[in-house]
């Protein structure tokens, strides 16, 4: 039997239609195109309820097909396969690395920077292939979260998921500032900072009315751009170090690999790989969207493996290739490196101001600029999704479970965007905001890391109960690259980046210093999240008492979309086995 004849693609006006029907659906389709849009005053009503709008993968082994429907998200599936490969693809290429990689050239050099990074992003394929796995079978709301409630323990969960949430109402204001000082590389006398962070504050505001498909299309395009960018700065980049630059510029003679030994490949040694192996990990925040973004997609089972697999062409040919560009191009002792801030740290933009390559340092600022509101409203994206479904497994305020016509979780969109106006402490002239900031960044600045950490873990549990439960492997419909050993690595590397981390935050770069106080405010401000977090967990089990389940007791039928036989899922494969061997390779390198 075919697989695809098999998938159910939900229409939920014919599923709620009809005498006798035991679940109603709610069709979005007979709203007007005001309200799906979500710009009239009918689309901030309480959706009736789910669309149903996910296709079933239904096996001769499916009892209850609408009770399946049933169990979709309350949130709309709106976002087209262009979408979701853009957010995996282009989604986490910011500031980490148009200016980030600044700094951890500076403080790894550029044979520590490459090291870092390969590290960092075999850990992030094995944790995008377990995510993959997990939420092709469970698109559920919250993704890996709601994951980790079921896999894992509760406690653990409701810790991760509000760090998490934190995590991205702090990175808001943060990006919002970054945005208006990066506007300020054309001049600091055009507007002041207060004025640009109102301006990019409505910018992300206007978008989150549109809801998902305001932030997909957004990322979709702002990758886009990213992309063309990187991919451009790569070319220049390889015909700058042959040697063929603008005559009046750096690069007009052959450079090759100068700067690997002139003034080394490594800044600090041991000590400048593990600080960099910490900013490698952050650059790489928001790789995880792509599950939560799995419960927004009609059909995961068809659109989440090109996701996946891009993250390893991203990782590849986007991050390794233009980081190797970039420390044959600059030396690590480069004084803007030392001295820089925003986009007079990029390395891209030094690059480019070096070879005297007039415009292009432009165009590297306005794509820092759309990178920053790109990221700004992920943090709206990211955290209102964790919190609504913080608040469907009890540990939020029910009101944050509120999804109006327009598919917007309202109440928790609009607690995140609360945090907006903390930019604004930026704008105080005696430091004060700085301070703010850091300590509210120190609060959750570990929570990525715990993210990923879950993620692989309940992958490792999940693969326990499925085949304790007696289920096959052969019935997943997509398994992940490594298997329960990539997640094993993924767990094993993560814990490295945490011992780096700790090692940085108590003996950092340059030395220890001698006040005590100085000592202490350095190591916190780079380790509060874990402390936090464990407090975290002690109130998560004082308040609901529970612990983690027993593989045979875990629930592996909520939320699952893929209801194919072991029989069905080999017939399935030997009939793509039969197809043209271009076609069987394109599909193993960039779909399922």
């Amino acid at each position: 039997m075919s697989v695809v004849k098999n998938e159910k693609d939900v229409d939920s006006s014919s599923a709620a239609s009809g005498p006798g029907a035991k679940y109603e659906f709610y069709d979005p389709s007979k709203e007007s195109i005001w309200t799906r849009l979500g710009v009239n005053l009918e689309s901030f009503k309480r959706a009736p309820g789910t669309t149903g709008g996910q296709v079933i993968a239904g096996g001769n082994n499916v009892g209850d097909i609408e009770q399946i429907m049933a169990d979709s998200p309350m949130l709309q599936q709106k976002m087209k396969p262009r979408h979701l490969q853009m957010i995996a693809v282009g989604g986490s290429i910011g500031t980490g690395l148009f200016v980030g990689s600044g700094s951890a050239l500076r403080n790894g050099g550029p044979a520590g920077i490459l090291i870092a990074w390969a590290i960092i992003g075999v850990m992030l394929i094995n944790v995008t292939q377990a995510i993959g796995e997990m939420s092709i079978l469970y698109p559920v709301s919250g993704g890996f979260y709601t994951l980790a409630v079921r896999f894992l323990d509760p406690s653990f969960a409701f810790a991760m998921g509000w760090n998490y949430v934190f995590q991205w109402a702090v990175v808001l204001p943060l990006e919002i500032t970054v945005a208006g000082t990066t506007v300020q590389y054309w001049g600091k006398d055009i507007m002041p900072l207060a004025g640009w962070i109102t301006i990019f504050f409505i910018a992300i505001i206007i978008v989150c009315v549109f809801g998902t498909l305001g932030y997909a299309e957004e990322e979709f395009w702002s990758s886009v751009l990213k992309l063309f960018v990187v991919v451009m700065f790569i070319f220049i980049g390889i015909v700058c170090i042959a040697g063929g630059g603008p005559s009046n510029g750096d690069y007009a003679s052959y450079l090759g690999g100068l700067h690997w030994s002139d003034p080394g490949a490594f800044a600090n040694g041991f000590k400048g790989v593990c600080a960099v192996f910490v900013t490698a990990a952050f650059s790489f925040a928001g790789t995880e969207l792509v599950g939560l973004a799995a419960s927004e997609t009609p059909n995961p089972r068809a659109t989440m493996p090109a996701a996946v697999k891009g993250t390893f062409w991203r990782i590849t040919l986007i991050y390794i290739t233009s980081l190797t560009i970039i420390g044959l191009l600059i030396p690590y002792t480069d004084n803007r490196l030392l001295g820089g801030s925003g986009a007079d740290a990029s390395p891209f933009v030094i690059a480019l101001d070096k070879a005297k390559i007039k415009g292009l340092n432009h165009l590297v600022n306005v794509t820092i600029c759309i990178s920053v509101l790109s990221i700004g409203l992920a943090c709206v994206y990211a955290g209102s999704r964790t919190l609504t479904a913080l608040a469907e497994t009890g540990y939020a305020p029910k009101i944050f479970t509120y999804v109006d016509k327009s598919s917007r979780p309202l109440f928790s969109v609009l607690a995140i965007l609360a945090f907006g106006p903390v930019a604004y402490a930026n704008c105080a002239s005696d430091g004060a905001g700085d301070v703010v900031f850091n300590w509210l960044l120190a609060l959750s600045g570990l929570s990525t890391l715990f993210s990923w950490l879950s993620i692989c873990l309940c992958h490792i549990r999940f693969r326990k109960a499925w085949i304790v439960q007696g289920h096959s492997l052969e019935e997943l419909p997509y398994r992940a690259l490594g298997g329960v050993y990539g997640s094993w690595l993924g767990v094993t590397l993560i814990v490295i980046v945490l011992i780096a981390q700790f090692y940085i935050a108590l003996w950092p770069i340059g030395g220890m210093s001698p006040d005590p106080k100085a000592v202490a405010e350095g190591f916190f401000s780079a380790y509060l999240a874990f402390p936090i977090m464990i407090l975290f967990y002690v109130v998560g089990y004082a308040w609901k008492r529970t612990l983690p389940q027993r593989s045979h007791e875990i629930d592996l039928d909520t939320g699952r979309k893929s209801w194919l036989t072991v029989e069905e899922m080999r017939e399935y494969r030997a009939e793509r086995a039969r197809a043209p061997l271009h076609v069987r390779i394109y599909r193993m390198l960039f779909t399922n």
